[in-house]
C-alpha cells in the first residue's frame, strides 16, 4: 500500500517529540526530525504506518524562516537535543503551541496558547546531566547520549556540548581524562549511566548507575579537582552507595541552603527554575497565609512547604524518596510536618486543606488523586507540570469540581521541546 520511498513535503509544525509535521503526497502526516515550520524537504520515509509515517531528512530545498546553523559541533547525530536548529524566540512559540493543542486535544479545554517565560541561559543551563557509556572492547569506550535516528547506538559526547553549566562540561572532560583505558577507574560492567550533577558553588557529584566492581574512585577524585563526591548503585541493587568523598555537598538554592545526597531532585535550570517558584510562591500567598493548611505533594526537600511556613501557613508535605524526605525534614522550619510515601496513599488522609501544590513526576497524577481531591476539595490548586500530555489529562479528571483559572509556562528546558507549566485551578463550588 505504501511504496513511496521518497517525497517532497511541507513541514508546517513540530510535535511534542521535536520533529517537524508535514504531509505526504497520500495525505498522511509525516514526522521528520531536523526540520524546522516552513522547510520545504525531500525526504526518507523509513516507518509506516496506516495514518501516519517516520521520515529522515535527506535535503533542505527550502529553509524555513527561523531556521539557524546549530551551534553544538555534536548536534548533527546526537539525540541530547532535537530543536537546537530553531532560533530560541521560536522555539518558545512552538513550546506555547505543543501546550495548547495537548490541553484542547486531550483535555478538551477551550484555551488559549499560554506565555512562555524564557530561560535566562539559552546554553550552559544543565546543573544535572545523565550521559550513557558503553564499553566496546579492546580498551575502547565511548560515552554520551543516544543517537537521533538511531537510539540503540551513543554519540560519543566531550565537553563541548552546549548544555551543560561550565563547572558540569569542565567536570565532564576532566572525568573523561581521567577514567582511564576502558574507564578502569569507574565501576565495572559494559554499560553505566553517568550522572553529573553540579551545585552553585562548582562542586560537582558523580552518580554511576549500573555495573558491579566499584573500580578505583579514590583516583578519580583526586584526578578530577571538582569532583565532591561519587556514588555508585550496582546493577540489580536498589540503594546508593557512596564510594568517595562527601556524603552530602550543600547546594544554594535561591534562598534555600540543600544538603543534597545520593539522588534527591532539584531543578535542572537553576535560573529558570528560580522564575518559575516565584511564580508559584506569588500564586500561593494569595491564599496561603497564618492559619491556613497548605498540602505540598511530591514536594522533594521542600522548599514551597518550608518557605509558606515561614509565612506563617501550616504545610504538610508529601514524598516519596526518602533521601529528600530527609533533608526536608533537616531544614524544616516549625509549621511543617513531612509524610514519606505514595501521594496517592497519603493525601486522603492528609486533607482537608485550602491550598495544595501538584508537582507530580512525567507520568503525571495517579488516578486515585483526583478522585480524592474530589472527595475533600481545597479551595485552589497549583499544579506544576513537565508533561503537557499528563497535565491534559489530569486537568479533564479534575473537572467539573475545579476550574482552571490561569496557565503560565516556563522554559527550563532550551533546545528541546520539554516545558514546564504551571496551572492554577479554583474549586467551581466555593
Amino acid at each position: 500500500m505504501h511504496e513511496l520511498a521518497e517525497a517532497v513535503v511541507d513541514i508546517g509544525g513540530i510535535a511534542a517529540g521535536g520533529a517537524g509535521v508535514g504531509r505526504l503526497p497520500d495525505g498522511r502526516a509525516v514526522f521528520v526530525h531536523r526540520t524546522a515550520p516552513g522547510d520545504r524537504a525531500r525526504v526518507a520515509v523509513v516507518e509506516h504506518k496506516r495514518r501516519w509515517a517516520r521520515a529522515e531528512l535527506r535535503k533542505l530545498l527550502r529553509p524555513g524562516p527561523d531556521r539557524r546553523p546549530a551551534p553544538c559541533p555534536h548536534y548533527d547525530r546526537c539525540g541530547g537535543c532535537t530543536i537546537e536548529h530553531i532560533t530560541y524566540t521560536a522555539q518558545l512559540g512552538i513550546k506555547a503551541t505543543i501546550v495548547a493543542e495537548a490541553l484542547r486535544r486531550i483535555g478538551g479545554l477551550d484555551v488559549p496558547e499560554p506565555e512562555v517565560v524564557p530561560s535566562p541561559h539559552e546554553f550552559r543551563y544543565r546543573n544535572r546531566v545523565s550521559f550513557t557509556l558503553l564499553r566496546l572492547g579492546a580498551g575502547r569506550v565511548v560515552a554520551g547520549f543516544h543517537e537521533l535516528n538511531r537510539p540503540g547506538r551513543i554519540v560519543d559526547i566531550t565537553d563541548a556540548c552546549l548544555l551543560p553549566e561550565p563547572a558540569v562540561a569542565d567536570a565532564w572532560g576532566a572525568l573523561r581524562r581521567a577514567w582511564g583505558p576502558d574507564a578502569y577507574r569507574l565501576p565495572s560492567g559494559r554499560q553505566l549511566r553517568l550522572t553529573l550533577r553540579g551545585a552553585a558553588a562548582g562542586e560537582v557529584t558523580l552518580l554511576v548507575d549500573g555495573g558491579y566492581a566499584p573500580g578505583r574512585p579514590d583516583e578519580l577524585l583526586s584526578r578530577v579537582p571538582a569532583l565532591a563526591a561519587i556514588w555508585h548503585r550496582a546493577a540489580g541493587a536498589g540503594d546508593w552507595t557512596l564510594l568517595a568523598g562527601s556524603a552530602a555537598v550543600v547546594e544554594q538554592w535561591a534562598d534555600e541552603d540543600v544538603a543534597l545526597s545520593g539522588v534527591a531532585f532539584l531543578q535542572v535550570n537553576r535560573a529558570a527554575a528560580a522564575a518559575l517558584e516565584e511564580h508559584v510562591m506569588a500564586l500561593a500567598r494569595t491564599t496561603a497565609g497564618p492559619g491556613v493548611r497548605v498540602i505540598d505533594a511530591y514536594c522533594g526537600v521542600g522548599l514551597h512547604a518550608r518557605r509558606l511556613a515561614r509565612e506563617g501557613a501550616a504545610v504538610v508535605g508529601i514524598e516519596l524518596d526518602p533521601d529528600a524526605v530527609r533533608e526536608a525534614r533537616r531544614a524544616a522550619p516549625p509549621g511543617t510536618e513531612f509524610l514519606e510515601g505514595r501521594v496517592e496513599d497519603l493525601l486522603p488522609a492528609a486533607l482537608p486543606a485550602d491550598l495544595v501544590i501538584l508537582n507530580p513526576p512525567r507520568r503525571g497524577l495517579h488516578a486515585a488523586v483526583p478522585e480524592a481531591l474530589a472527595a475533600r476539595p481545597p479551595a485552589r490548586l497549583i499544579y506544576v507540570s513537565c508533561d503537557p500530555a499528563t497535565l491534559a489529562r489530569d486537568l479533564a479528571r479534575l473537572q467539573p469540581t475545579f476550574r482552571l483559572r490561569g496557565l503560565r509556562c516556563f522554559d527550563l528546558f532550551p533546545q528541546t521541546t520539554h516545558v514546564e507549566t504551571v496551572a492554577e485551578l479554583e474549586c467551581a463550588t466555593s
